[in-house]
């Protein structure tokens, strides 16, 4: 699940005829595992189990990656601040994970040089140990020092070892920082590097898992980009389609089971769909889908965490090419990093409220300002110079009195037993997911699969530990490689930039995508040299778009680098209309929705006169 990313009914366009992805599902309307939410980790168990075999659907009242994984912070990390916490269970898997993500999707995630600027030796020492043993701040919030950074970074690195494949951190004097840093604060005293990793394109990399696990369960005749068969296929998804209430109803020809009611929000339309198991991977809002199925919980008490990315030449050359992350006065952790030519600065993390949207604030904004002349006082930012702005609610555990700096980021699997109205027979097994961050996703889905494959009495087959995701299978190991690479798949019509673009866009599934923009005449976007017609018409066949908003923000980069005209918007719904047959109404609704959507949500505004 993700934020109220729809326009309101009834003037949502309708797609002409019925979406494959539903297709599939009214058509074969049982499943033994039914999946809720699309997000990093309700997908990632949606591969995993595709991948033991197990007949699993799953569903997305949104669009893949259209919640708090689409809104994170774009790091694989392993929690260093955890450590305070006294998550030391949770910072070692993550840093496992990390080191296993470069492996294993090295096409998304990259190596990140961080530094943590020291402007203390000895501060926080006497408040640390209280804030790990009640974790709560312990009088007005200090910035740690470097004996507290260095205790932690030493033992960070200790959680490397094994397969570990960054480098150990380091120290810097305040005449070495400054040399390598010098735009930072004059009376820093120390600077702490050390390496994690970013994802630059989550949502591309959910996309890849997704197709993964869909691929997992397809028939070993059908081909690469073939359409399911609701018969034949054991993995089927479709985003769109939400979980409105169960009816308690067994599985007719089973007598197993519960039936939910799923509505396809682009339509309007409902069936009824029957499961043996129901894992509800929605998030921050895994309280009312429990609600909605009858399985009422107060698990979650999620927090917002908000980001601004800048088109601002002076800060990115400050980075020097790494992520800064830092303890700000009021004791929130903050980073500014630099992500292809743009700043990402975030992330705040404040109680949400559910009610409404998260979006981010003119205070957040004001506090973005303020911390970056905390770091980089030469840096002057204006509201300008942001060209797009997110934020998303982490799934965190209900915390009470807890602050949010201090409530968990590990996560738990609650199980219940749906209410059936065919006593004795029990109704469908309900495991809810409390917390879970991006970089675990992996591991977090193993857990999960293993946890149905006990409830479904089956044994796994497959391990994902070494299993390349997606385009991350073959991809070039360094820039040699990777220019290596473009050469060889350069073509007419194709130069250099734009297979460039392809690779960074799909991994090495670029292949696949130029074998369909080669099969007939392609035309570039006058809008824009990043897409043409034909993958365009690639996306709309196998990557699910809903709505013309999903091209952007989702299946392209585009909105995140503040690049989305009123042109743009236009020419992508002309070429879309074809595909997902709308019509001239249909077309309008869809600018008007992509419009408001990156306005209310992003902060985008984008003046265009409906074609």
């Amino acid at each position: 699940m993700g934020p109220k990313d729809s326009p309101a009914r009834p003037t949502a366009p309708k797609p002409g005829g019925e979406r494959a992805s539903v297709h599939n599902l009214r058509r074969r309307p049982h499943a033994k595992v039914l999946v809720v939410g699309g997000g990093i980790n309700g997908v990632g168990t949606f591969r995993d189990l595709a991948l033991q075999g197990v007949d699993v659907a799953l569903v997305e009242r949104g669009d893949y990656c259209q919640g708090a994984s689409g809104a994170s912070s774009h790091m694989i990390h392993g929690g260093i601040r955890y450590l305070e916490n006294g998550e030391f269970r949770l910072v070692r898997e993550s840093v496992v994970e990390r080191n296993r993500l470069l492996r294993i999707a090295p096409h998304y995630v990259k190596p990140l040089q961080t530094t943590i600027p020291i402007f203390s030796t000895f501060s926080g020492i006497l408040a640390a140990p209280l804030r790990f043993l009640t974790h709560k701040q312990q009088g007005k919030p200090k910035e740690r020092g470097a004996f507290l950074i260095k205790v932690g970074l030493s033992l960070y690195d200790s959680f490397s070892r094994d397969g570990g494949n960054v480098p150990r951190h380091q120290f810097r004097g305040r005449k070495r920082a400054l040399a390598e840093l010098p735009g930072l604060r004059p009376d820093i005293k120390y600077a702490a590097t050390y390496f994690d990793a970013s994802v630059h394109n989550p949502e591309r990399l959910t996309l890849d898992v997704l197709q993964d696990g869909e691929r997992a369960g397809r028939p070993a005749s059908a081909g690469a980009h073939a359409e399911s068969n609701a018969q034949g296929n054991t993995a089927r998804a479709s985003n769109y389609l939400s979980l409105k209430s169960m009816t308690g109803e067994p599985n007719r020809g089973t007598g197993k089971g519960s039936t939910v009611r799923l509505r396809d929000e682009l339509t309007g339309e409902e069936f009824d769909f029957t499961a043996d198991v129901i894992v509800n991977t929605t998030g921050a809002w895994v309280d009312l889908t429990n609600e909605a199925i009858g399985t009422a919980s107060s698990f979650m008490g999620g927090t917002k965490g908000s980001h601004i990315v800048l088109d601002h030449p002076g800060l990115l050359d400050a980075c020097r090419g790494r992520e800064i992350f830092f303890e700000h006065t009021d004791g929130r952790i903050v980073l500014i990093y630099p992500m292809g030519d743009r700043v990402l600065v975030g992330t705040t993390d404040v109680d949400a409220d559910m009610s409404q949207d998260a979006v981010c604030t003119d205070e957040e904004i004001e506090y973005f300002f303020e911390l970056i002349g905390h770091v980089f006082p030469g840096i002057a930012v204006t509201r300008e110079q942001i060209v797009y702005t997110f934020a998303g609610v982490r799934p965190l555990p209900r915390h009470d009195a807890t602050q949010p700096g201090f409530v968990s980021r590990d996560y738990r699997i609650e199980r219940r037993e749906a209410a059936a109205s065919a006593q004795p027979r029990p109704g469908a097994v309900v495991l809810s997911l409390v917390g879970g961050k991006w970089t675990t996703f992996r591991a977090l889905a193993e857990h999960l699969t293993d946890d149905v494959l006990a409830e479904l009495g089956m044994q796994r087959k497959v391990s994902t530990a070494q299993l390349a995701i997606g385009g991350g299978a073959g991809f070039p190991s360094d820039e040699a490689g990777v220019q290596k690479w473009i050469k060889q798949h350069m073509a007419p019509g194709r130069d250099a930039d734009r297979t460039a673009g392809l690779l960074t866009r799909y991994g090495t599934r670029a292949e696949a995508v130029m074998a369909y923009l080669d099969a007939a005449p392609d035309y570039q976007l006058r809008s824009t040299r990043e897409l043409s017609v034909r993958e365009l018409e690639f996306m709309a066949a196998h990557e699910q778009v809903g709505h013309l908003v999903d091209v952007f923000i989702r299946r392209t980069s585009l909105a995140f680098r503040g690049l989305v005209t009123g042109e743009l918007l236009n020419e992508v719904a002309e070429v879309l209309a074809v595909p997902l047959g709308w019509d001239a109404a249909a077309r309008a609704a869809e600018i008007r929705h992509a419009q408001d959507v990156l306005q209310r949500l992003h902060r985008v505004e984008i003046n265009s006169l409906v074609a």
